[in-house]
């Protein structure tokens, strides 16, 4: 019985050591409101910002060099990319697209 005492006792000292609320914590402004709102989170973006750089990534999207779009076509075909791995994209696009067989 005693032993049971001492353990609960010991577990009462352990638990009010490691879940002791410090005033520390409680300086903190974010303690009472953590989140902030819509419109000052966003105060150090500009919206003009954001959408110029959109507008720059769509038209990097549309106007590709040559060469990128031939890799893409051959990473498409799979015989053309790994004739790639061995030889390079350009000259596997060469040899699988270059010339255009017809009937």
């Amino acid at each position: 019985m005693r032993t049971l005492i001492i353990l609960a006792l010991l577990a009462v000292l352990v638990m009010a050591a490691t879940c002791y609320e410090s005033h520390e914590s409680m300086e903190s402004h974010e303690y009472l409101n953590p989140f902030i709102n819509r419109r000052r989170a966003n105060d150090f973006i500009q919206a003009d910002t954001r959408l110029e750089a959109i507008t720059q990534e769509r038209i990097r999207e549309r106007t590709k060099a040559p060469q990128e779009r031939q890799r893409e076509i051959c990473e498409d075909y799979y015989p053309c990319e790994l004739y790639a791995f061995r030889h390079g994209y350009p000259a596997a696009y060469r040899h699988y697209f270059g010339r255009r067989r017809t009937k």
